[in-house]
């Protein structure tokens, strides 16, 4: 049987750097203590917490005066940083360029929309860590969209600037635009003056889509493995499953299941931005020792 990992799954660039940040920092005895979950896999962090690290709330603060915090890849809010500051705590940001980039456009936007009685909206997942981090930079008054009917309520009639979550789906996002623009063309000629779109989905993921269906058509059998928090996952894996019925979802090698490789030739094994290739590594050996078995 031929077992093929994807050359393109496995973290991204903001991940990398993230726990490459830790593990530089534990390796020389520094206490890290990571705020939240450094990464959508339960795998990893158990890895991560075996070489030391920690991983705390905003609540425990008053506790961690003096000590060394990790902002990881997601983001944080300005509230988080004002709240290091006051019980003096060290901050580590290991913050993902492309999301530092686009906090500060959020920001600007919003500066420039209050006075004119805008909206600033935001596609994304309610109450993701980067989707906090965006909001905070709007003194949380942007609007967060997850689905057409969260639309509801906002004043089409006014500016609006939207951008999307990094990690989200491109065809989505295009739904929730043309709808807005929709609504807004009800109301106003200058429909089209008054919406600015951007396209903040980091590239990175949304070219990962196409690359996993063609992947997944390739293979008898799809092995997609991911974190059950991670929401690139779902995404991805969803695509796994349009392109090939024979697609399923583990967390780790023990989720396998023997019969799913019975009188197939070949299998395909990928993962979210959020997986480790030494993850996916353990579950293509445990394949291969239950086709030998």
């Amino acid at each position: 049987m031929i077992i093929e990992i994807d050359p393109n799954a496995g973290f991204c660039f903001g991940v990398v750097n993230a726990i490459k940040t830790a593990e530089e920092n534990l390796t020389k005895g520094t206490e890290i203590n990571c705020l939240g979950e450094i990464v959508h896999n339960e795998m990893e962090n158990d890895r991560l917490k075996e070489l030391g690290m920690k991983t705390v709330k905003h609540d425990q603060f008053p506790d961690l005066a003096g000590k060394n915090v990790l902002i990881r890849a997601h983001g944080e809010p300005p509230s988080t940083y004002e709240l290091a500051k006051k019980y003096n705590i060290n901050l580590i940001d290991a913050t993902c360029p492309v999301v530092l980039k686009l906090q500060d456009r959020v920001r600007k936007a919003w500066e420039r929309l209050q006075p004119l009685g805008g909206t600033v909206v935001i596609y994304g997942k309610k109450g993701h860590a980067e989707v906090i981090g965006l909001c905070g930079q709007t003194n949380n008054q942007a609007v967060v969209v997850q689905e057409l009917t969260d639309l509801d309520g906002i004043d089409f009639s006014k500016p609006i600037e939207i951008f999307s979550q990094t990690t989200k789906e491109p065809e989505h996002y295009r739904m929730i635009v043309d709808e807005i623009r929709r609504r807004m063309a009800m109301l106003t000629p200058q429909a089209e003056t008054l919406l600015k779109v951007n396209n903040t989905i980091c590239g990175q993921v949304s070219n990962r889509k196409p690359h996993i269906k063609a992947f997944a058509q390739k293979h008898d059998v799809m092995i997609f493995v991911s974190g059950t928090n991670s929401s690139n996952g779902k995404m991805l894996f969803d695509a796994c499953m349009e392109a090939n019925p024979y697609s399923h979802l583990v967390t780790s090698p023990k989720d396998l299941k023997a019969e799913w490789f019975n009188s197939h030739q070949s299998v395909g094994i990928s993962g979210a931005t959020s997986t480790p290739l030494w993850l996916m590594q353990e579950v293509a050996s445990a394949i291969q020792s239950m086709v030998k078995g």
